[in-house]
């Protein structure tokens, strides 16, 4: 491995199909020049275009994945995708700080799946603030953000310091601003406005997303320069087919 390659970990599902999931993550790292490592949360059985299955892996077996590699290499960046429960996270997370105080850590809070399928429900809010504090940055889109902080967008609930995590809010599902996104850092709102580019709908476009932003961390790109330039290339992988699974290398 290179040596001016810096390390990163993507800690998702294992999706077979490619476009989303740990495959997608590691052929974002790749198409950033970032040496990728995987810790594999689940196993699911899904084409782009349908769920059908999916094996939990075993928490401690993740637990000692993760610190077989922080142990062995100076990772600067995690990105979460799916996980269970908010215990999983709470215990992965917990289990990174540990390790290695300094590490970035971005969470794509996939709550369901394209196809609909749940993967993780908030069943106890009174841990999550504390939970979500040990996370620099959370990439949901606009059902997400409902489902974590009930009226955000309503109630602004930005203005009242109370969110304890910086967050990307997607813009795709946003009738009224299609492909706008919200960066809301701890004292600032930035709004990264869609290109002209034609974008299609791609299956795992959230992966990708939070992928390349963890990549440009790993990069020493500040928060607010690496979700500009993910926009970028989330924009330039939507564009590059009009079917649901896109190229990562795009001229």
């Amino acid at each position: 491995m290179s040596a001016n390659r810096p390390f990163a970990l993507a800690i998702a599902g294992l999706d077979p199909s490619g476009g989303a999931g740990i495959l997608a993550d590691i052929k974002t790292f790749e198409q950033h020049n970032v040496n990728g490592f995987a810790v594999i949360t689940a196993n699911t059985i899904q084409t782009e275009d349908t769920f059908y299955e999916i094996q939990w892996t075993d928490l401690s077996f993740v637990i000692r994945s993760i610190e077989t590699l922080f142990l062995s290499y100076k990772i600067s960046v995690v990105k979460i995708g799916i996980v269970p429960s908010a215990h999983y996270l709470n215990r992965i997370l917990s289990t990174i700080k540990l390790l290695s105080p300094t590490t970035q850590i971005v969470w794509d809070p996939v709550l369901k799946s394209t196809t609909k399928f749940e993967f993780l429900s908030i069943n106890d809010y009174s841990d999550l603030d504390k939970i979500l504090s040990k996370i620099d940055l959370i990439t949901p889109n606009y059902n997400e953000i409902e489902v974590l902080y009930p009226g955000f967008i309503s109630k602004k609930l930005w203005l009242q310091n109370e969110i304890p995590a910086n967050i990307l809010l997607k813009g795709g599902h946003n009738e009224k601003a299609i492909g706008t996104d919200h960066l809301f850092l701890k004292n600032e709102v930035f709004d990264l406005l869609p290109s002209d580019k034609k974008c299609s709908e791609k299956h795992g476009s959230g992966c990708v997303l939070s992928s390349a932003i963890a990549s440009n961390l790993a990069l020493n790109q500040t928060l607010y320069e690496a979700c500009k330039n993910a926009k970028t290339y989330i924009e330039k992988y939507l564009s590059s087919t009009s079917t649901l699974i896109g190229y990562h290398h795009v001229q």
